[in-house]
């Protein structure tokens, strides 16, 4: 989940070398904006020292009171950044000032009166200090709206894929509770425990050994009724148990694969479920056959891989895909995700 607070973290790297660049390029406007000058460069380099000063000391002291301002509310927060910003463009005015004077080059360094070059620091700091709180807030806000609406879409997918999944398999007891009784039994057990993981908060996710487990359950259950004609190979000892992905994105691929590349095939087919970590990601594929008559391809064969594409991309901006396509005599269907949780392999 996003940070709810309106400020960055100014404690990090990346945030300080932004300051440090729009406290740069304001130094390149004021010396453009000025009339030309007899060292245009030397007053680039005077200019730019002090407001590196003001920027840097600014990002240290949001870092320091960001905790105690994101308990504040918005309007007060805002207000308390814009006094902490202020107070520290006096500051170092003053202290600018007062170390050009002691150093004996105030007139070359400062050229205004002490009052004058700490007015002038404070005006420009809170201009530039305006505009860039302002930034933040809107980008903040419009974050929590993206955040808002994704949640929103994730939930309708994940409500989407349920339905689906549960309806299949209560056929699949339905039928078995004429023919094989104590295996419907068995199928409803495990049917129960698939119930209650996808009735889970779609917002929170699952370790990838949960969701392994789930898709054993449910390939139990549809070789209870495909028999023979349903094999499995199950290639996961590589994967990290730890690494968190949302519930219900693998159990689909495993049932398209099963609904297109086993049940069309009178010999049955053997669907491979492999995976493995690469680098800061996990890599997951589900390879079947095609079916017979590929000219005729079952119905609803995208449906469940653009609902986990979705919620893929919807989970992980811009790190988790899905990748679908045909080698071959097989379709294999890939899916990327980042690995947030190191830990020990997911087994069999």
């Amino acid at each position: 989940m996003q940070d709810r607070f309106f400020l960055p973290d100014f404690c990090t790297t990346r945030n300080v070398l932004t300051v440090a660049l729009v406290a740069q390029l304001t130094a390149f406007v004021l010396i453009l904006a000025r009339p030309s000058g007899a060292a245009p460069w030397l007053d680039l380099v005077r200019l730019s020292l002090f407001l590196q000063w003001i920027g840097l000391a600014s990002a240290a002291v949001l870092c320091a009171a960001r905790g105690r301002l994101a308990p504040l509310a918005p309007a007060r927060a805002v207000f308390a950044a814009f006094a902490l910003l202020a107070i520290v463009a006096v500051g170092v005015a003053e202290a600018a000032w007062w170390t050009a004077q002691w150093s004996g080059i105030g007139t070359a360094l400062v050229p205004a009166t002490r009052a004058e070059f700490i007015l002038r620091t404070l005006g420009l700091s809170l201009i530039v200090s305006a505009a860039v709180l302002r930034y933040l807030w809107v980008q903040h806000q419009w974050r929590l709206r993206v955040e808002a609406e994704a949640t929103t879409r994730f939930a309708a997918l994940q409500a989407r894929i349920r339905p689906h999944f549960l309806f299949n398999s209560m056929n699949t007891i339905a039928a078995l509770t004429r023919t094989d009784p104590a295996a419907a039994e068995q199928a409803t057990e495990d049917l129960a425990d698939l119930f209650r993981a996808s009735l889970a908060d779609g917002r929170q996710r699952v370790t990838l050994a949960d969701e392994l487990d789930l898709c054993r359950r449910y390939a139990r259950i549809e070789h209870t009724r495909l028999g023979e004609r349903l094999r499995i190979e199950w290639h996961t000892d590589d994967l990290p148990s730890g690494a968190r992905v949302p519930g219900l994105v693998l159990q689909p691929l495993v049932e398209n694969a099963i609904y297109h590349g086993v049940e069309p095939a009178d010999e049955g087919a053997t669907v491979l479920v492999s995976g493995r970590r690469v680098g800061d990601a996990v890599e997951i594929e589900v390879r079947n056959p095609l079916p017979p008559d590929r000219t005729a391809p079952r119905h609803g064969l995208s449906i469940a891989l653009d609902n986990v594409a979705e919620r893929l991309a919807l989970a992980f901006p811009g790190q988790g895909r899905l990748d679908a396509r045909a080698e071959g005599d097989d379709f294999v269907v890939t899916i990327h995700f980042p690995c947030e949780v190191q830990d020990a392999p997911a087994g069999r």
